[in-house]
């Protein structure tokens, strides 16, 4: 079994940019856009497109089923802000931005999207989601059913880039998780014992379960551009139609939550929706990008433009997964905090 050790080297010639932004534009010229679908001053635009991508890999969720992979804490007195992974299985895993992992010595969230190789040992990057535990509840990570909400996974996924940018690590700012998951929980009105994300999912589950009933996904699609309050917030997008049906509600839950209590609840308008739609995957081709080196499989791929920000997992010429977000605050460059 390999061990995954990969060092994290920026990378910026202006050949590499040019190809970086092209394969960004086409991914996004390409998809098309669907009817909008609203509940509550949340709307989610389906991206369809015609083709699949040829990269196969599997899911977090169907990697565990199958027991193809393990993952834990990386030594007996753990780290806060690294796991360990060992994926068993003939085929790569694909591991989410913001995805919540549950367990062991406290809850925790990829730092940044991970293609895992296949027969490896990896030690990934996350953020902790459960600040007042530090204790073993198991000796092995499960899948929460969660990713990040929104407004912390946007700020999170910017903490990262200027870590990237720094010291060429996969760190998050600490201190602004945790607060953002503080804020989280007091404008949802959740009480949790150990300051817990998973613990505000659960207490809305019954509103996220109307979510799920109402924001369906539908033939083709392998992504969405969701809206809070009439506004774009953010755009999720990965390579294959069959890993998105996979991963559709847990990505559209990330904008829900936070939406069904930022957004006040009024009638959207359909067209504007589209338009706006069309206006923001502009933005996003207009971007400037950093090349560093990801961690299993591929380049990680950092945006940054007015406003917005995100990062694209790109392997074989494929985005596997792309996460771009509209800011909720002006950007502060921060040294990432432990």
């Amino acid at each position: 079994m390999k061990t995954d050790q990969s060092k994290f080297v920026s990378r910026s010639q202006p050949e590499e940019r040019k190809q970086m932004k092209n394969l960004v534009k086409s991914c996004l010229q390409s998809v098309q856009l669907g009817t909008p679908q609203m509940f509550k001053g949340v709307a989610i635009v389906p991206l369809t497109a015609r083709k699949d991508g040829t990269c196969q890999y599997r899911s977090l969720g169907e990697a565990l089923t199958r027991s193809d992979i393990a993952i834990t804490e990386v030594s007996e007195s753990g780290s806060v802000p690294e796991l360990l992974v060992v994926n068993r299985g003939d085929r790569p895993v694909l591991l989410i931005d913001g995805e919540e992992l549950a367990g062991a010595k406290q809850n925790r969230v990829l730092n940044t999207s991970i293609l895992l190789k296949e027969m490896s040992e990896t030690r990934i990057p996350v953020s902790c989601t459960e600040q007042g535990r530090w204790s073993p509840v198991s000796k092995v990570f499960s899948e929460s059913g969660n990713v990040m909400a929104y407004k912390t996974r946007s700020r999170k996924t910017r903490s990262v880039h200027s870590s990237l940018e720094s010291s060429g690590n996969h760190r998050s700012d600490q201190g602004e998780v945790w607060r953002g998951i503080s804020e989280l929980q007091s404008k949802t009105g959740t009480h949790s014992p150990t300051s817990a994300m998973n613990d505000v999912f659960k207490a809305h589950a019954q509103d996220l379960k109307r979510c799920d009933e109402i924001f369906n996904s539908v033939p083709n699609q392998v992504g969405f551009i969701a809206f809070i309050g009439g506004v774009p917030a953010g755009l999720d997008i990965v390579s294959l139609k069959g890993m998105y049906t996979k991963l559709h509600s847990k990505l559209v839950r990330s904008y829900a939550l936070d939406g069904l209590f930022d957004a006040k609840d009024q009638p959207l308008d359909p067209d504007s929706v589209v338009r706006q739609a069309k206006t923001f995957l502009d933005e996003i081709g207009s971007t400037d990008e950093q090349e560093f080196t990801s961690i299993g499989y591929g380049q990680d791929h950092r945006l940054r433009g007015k406003g917005l920000g995100g990062t694209a997992l790109v392997h074989k010429n494929e985005i596997i997964h792309a996460a771009i977000f509209r800011f909720d605050k002006p950007e502060q460059r921060e040294s990432p905090r432990l």
